[in-house]
């Protein structure tokens, strides 16, 4: 089997496993569900379209509607879900363009000093690597990994892309560069191996995302009780093998003065939680690589022969 993907017909990136049919996963000191905030620390450009809260101006440049609810992330949002991180004591999960690092120093300052995790996450999020030739993409990742790398101190182990978006070659362009797991398939509770050498797939969502609990009409109770109500299921579920909740969030959005109150709620209850294991992708992706070792007659995501 080949690194690069090129069959548009069947996703060849990993096999069909039924959460059912797979061995457990054990995560540290008996906790059940491993939980990480996915904090998305982006930049935007002036003269692209992008994330919109209002249709209506997304195409003109400038947009100064969409851009400045954008803006207001780095500006504003961050800095007041900082101080609900602190207070909790949770760690996150940077989902880091890499162009914040030139345009907003003073957030890798900050989140050096918090530990966070540093997950590569594109040069910006108005330019997707999708529909990207091999050498262009190597190129382009290599300078993504290479600018956060430099500037944190650490070498990302993991990515998202912008939009979750990849070619059929990220994966394998990734492993060239030192990284083991990917978050855009979102399609598990748990982490489980992709068919290329030393990558696997970390949990990530798209509907436990301010994005879409907000971006609908929701309202903070909501966005509180869906929080609750993932983090109880994923418990009764992994009575017998480990869960991964991660919460995806957007400075913009909850950072926003009147959601504050939900978010800090949000993660009163999971502190609170005695089979919780908060820890970062980073340490999920590690202790997944570390219990699931392949094993002779496994299949390279984990789940038993067929």
């Amino acid at each position: 089997m080949t690194n690069t993907i090129t069959d548009t017909t069947e996703n060849a990136l990993y096999h069909y496993s039924p959460i059912t049919e797979r061995p457990p996963i054990s995560w540290p000191d008996g906790k059940r569900v491993a939980f990480y905030v996915g904090l998305n620390v982006e930049h935007f450009l002036l003269d692209r379209p992008s994330t919109s809260i209002w249709p209506g101006t997304s195409e003109l440049v400038p947009d100064a509607l969409n851009y400045g609810w954008r803006d207001y992330g780095p500006r504003v949002g961050i800095w007041r879900m900082m101080e609900s991180l602190d207070r909790y004591g949770v760690r996150a999960s940077v989902l880091l363009n890499s162009d914040v690092v030139h345009r907003y120093p003073q957030i890798i300052k900050a989140g050096l000093s918090r530990d966070w995790a540093w997950l590569a996450h594109g040069r910006t999020n108005s330019i997707l690597q999708a529909g990207m030739e091999r050498d262009e993409e190597r190129r382009f990742l290599a300078e993504v990994v290479g600018t956060i790398a430099d500037a944190t101190g650490r070498r990302p182990r993991g990515w998202m892309g912008p939009g979750l978006t990849e070619t059929f070659n990220t994966p394998a362009l990734l492993a060239e560069l030192g990284l083991s797991y990917v978050l855009d398939w979102t399609n598990d509770d748990q982490p489980y191996r992709l068919n290329v050498p030393g990558m696997i797939s970390v949990p990530y969502s798209v509907e436990l995302n301010d994005l879409m609990l907000f971006g609908n009409g929701g309202t903070g109770e909501r966005f509180l009780q869906v929080v609750k109500d993932q983090y109880e299921r994923l418990r009764t579920d992994s009575e017998h093998s480990g869960r991964v909740m991660a919460l995806a969030l957007h400075p913009f959005v909850t950072g926003q003065a009147f959601r504050a109150k939900y978010f800090d709620q949000a993660l009163e209850f999971l502190t609170a939680q005695p089979d919780i294991w908060l820890t970062t992708s980073d340490e999920i992706a590690e202790a997944f690589l570390v219990d699931s070792a392949p094993q002779r007659g496994r299949r390279p995501d984990g789940a038993k022969p067929v």
